[in-house]
């Protein structure tokens, strides 16, 4: 049965013995979020606070924050409504009779996928009027260099003012005051374009924001669809049942999701901006502040019961790693739609999603997968990856050891590397120093060359264990490896720790940025580490032996065209060429935010009360 909304599906979690029911005071500064990210990294249940500190709202928490639960919240694996929309969209390619028939559950569930429309008062979310004054609600405050109270999981919902089309998406709110808040619009968002065509006219833009909703909506506002593409209806495709909307009560040309736990209502006027943020995103750092549009609420109506659905983002794992990878099973197998070539991708999660990705192609021809590589980064969402890993079909692209073990065996950074500067970059991305705009990297790490006429194969030979005559060599060569490794941190200033990863990647641990770039130089040209691919720099806090916080303190401190480069480089005409190995200094850099750090205080307050919260 679907979830029509957010408490059918706590109850369901509760059914399930997957909801834990917190009843003593929390505060919603710092201390909930201290509590959220612990209960994800010891696989606790959902979270239902009912007493929070400075509200009559209870807040719900990792209501999606487990492959389980995604499966829940969807009746199925998410990979599957990505594989059913495939298969439906070949079939009608030739809509035989055999065809639609074959299709009739797709056809059927896509029959529900539309969206209904009620006048004033109709939905549930207007249940009750509360009193203008969003510090009634129990909005967090997650980090102590954040610039106030965000809105972690708002739903906002907004018309283009030309076409009619709508968009719903997560943009987080920072509070200002009782009736204001930030909207951060990143680049390449659909909110953000219909404000910009509103703007234009010099036009308010009328907006309302779901604050907690069924599953299935939830998903939808997070999912990456392309643009145009109607959050609404797929929700109703996900879940089986149309989605109703109520008209807002107070601003003209406004609707709102009939069954969400609470609903602000206002507008965002043009050309007004105020200072947003800083404030600790997913990237393990603060983003930094800057100027964007404001939010002006007019009314603020709920549930009877509402409960407030809030997340905490910050160094993985987080809710957002269950959601990411459930979002990206759902919605990748819709690549191939457009590049039947390529057979799977996945965006990793340690690397804050946008700045790794791994994409498996069947090479058709030679380079097919670099071409692949470069229509994906002009494709929605996907166009602000920082760096493209390609891979064989036969990879499994969600295995880091799996891509970085292509990497090395297959990457010749003469002919595999590919830059692209000065373009477009997650606003939340920091490391070119310049908000919205960075530089880009795609690794070839493929084996297979084509099979046409002229294609030429890789030889075997350029890849680092193919030059080992024999597994004993091999052997050797490693251990050499490992013993040069531990004697770097007495032989390289600033080196204070260095090892191998699958026989790919060096990796130093230095004192500070000014030891980065020097220690890469030194170890670049050391014969014992020249079967190695990739040498990286990584700061203090950055453990070498804890694989999902190096992936985060190498992808996330890097920008390609300012701190990659090679042990030779040289300029052919406009074509650059590299030999051996490639270096990324990915040292924190004076200029970068700081990462987060939870206050000692919080942690210890937590400590003290962590078996009373989950006893019983």
């Amino acid at each position: 049965m679907p979830f029509r909304n957010l408490g059918q599906f706590l109850d369901a979690l509760r059914a399930d013995s997957d909801l834990r029911v917190i009843d003593a005071e929390v505060d919603p500064e710092y201390e909930l979020g201290e509590i959220a990210q612990r209960a994800v990294r010891e696989e606790k249940p959902a979270l239902l606070f009912t007493n929070v500190k400075g509200s009559k709202i209870p807040v719900a928490m990792n209501a999606l924050a487990t492959r389980r639960r995604i499966e829940r919240a969807l009746g199925r694996h998410p990979e599957s409504v990505g594989e059913e929309l495939v298969a439906f969209l070949e079939r009608m390619k030739a809509p035989t009779p055999s065809a639609l028939w074959a299709s009739r559950g797709t056809i059927a569930r896509g029959l529900k996928s539309r969206v209904t429309k009620g006048g004033r008062g109709s939905g549930a979310s207007q249940e009750v009027t509360e009193p203008l004054d969003l510090y009634r609600l129990p909005v967090l405050k997650c980090w102590p260099g954040d610039g106030g109270r965000f809105f972690t999981w708002p739903m906002v919902l907004t018309h283009d003012p030309v076409t009619g089309g709508r968009n719903l998406g997560l943009y987080r709110l920072h509070q200002f005051d009782a009736k204001t808040t930030g909207m951060h619009w990143q680049i390449q968002k659909g909110g953000g374009f219909h404000y910009h065509e509103a703007e234009k006219r010099n036009l308010p833009l009328p907006v309302t924001v779901a604050l907690g909703a069924d599953p299935a909506l939830m998903l939808s506002a997070v999912a990456p669809l392309p643009e145009g593409i109607d959050e609404f209806a797929f929700a109703a495709f996900l879940r089986g049942a149309p989605t109703p909307l109520a008209r807002a009560t107070t601003v003209e040309g406004a609707w709102s999701p009939a069954e969400a736990e609470i609903v602000l209502e206002g507008v965002v006027p043009p050309h007004e901006r105020h200072v947003e943020g800083p404030f600790g995103d997913h990237f393990g750092h603060y983003s930094h502040a800057a100027p964007f549009p404001v939010f002006h609420v007019k009314a603020i109506t709920r549930r009877r019961n509402a409960v407030y659905y809030a997340s905490f983002v910050g160094k993985p794992p987080q809710e957002d790693k269950a959601i990411g990878e459930g979002v990206g099973d759902l919605i990748g197998p819709l690549v191939r739609i457009i590049h039947k070539e390529v057979k799977a991708v996945h965006a990793f999660f340690e690397a804050g999603f946008h700045n790794l990705l791994a994409v498996a192609v069947e090479e058709r021809y030679a380079k097919e997968g670099m071409r692949s590589a470069l229509g994906l980064l002009g494709t929605g969402q996907l166009s602000l990856t920082k760096c493209v890993v390609l891979v064989d079909e036969g990879v499994d692209v969600k295995d880091w050891r799996a891509v970085f073990g292509a990497i090395r065996d297959h990457f010749d950074p003469a002919e595999d590397f590919l830059l692209l500067p000065g373009v477009p970059l997650d606003t939340l991305d920091f490391t070119s120093m310049r908000m919205n705009l960075g530089s880009k990297m795609v690794l070839d790490a493929m084996g297979r060359r084509g099979v046409g006429p002229g294609d030429a194969r890789r030889p075997e030979a350029t890849s680092a264990r193919a030059r080992e005559l024999d597994a004993e060599r091999v052997e050797q060569a490693r251990a050499r490896r490992d013993v040069a490794a531990r004697e770097l941190a007495g032989r390289i200033p600033g080196v204070r720790e260095a090892r191998v990863i699958e026989d790919a990647l060096l990796v130093l641990q230095v004192r500070s940025e000014e030891h980065g770039r020097p220690a890469l130089e030194a170890v670049l040209h050391d014969p014992v580490f020249a079967g190695l691919k990739i040498a990286a720099a990584v700061s203090e806090d950055v453990p070498l032996d804890d694989p999902m916080m190096l992936l985060w303190g190498i992808f996330t401190r890097f920008d390609a065209a300012r701190d990659v480069f090679f042990a030779e480089s040289t300029l052919r005409g406009a074509w650059p060429a590299h030999r051996g190995m490639m270096a990324i200094d990915a040292t924190w850099k004076t200029g970068y935010p700081e990462p987060v750090v939870m206050p000692e205080e919080i942690i210890q307050r937590v400590d003290a009360r962590w078996g009373t919260l989950f006893r019983g």
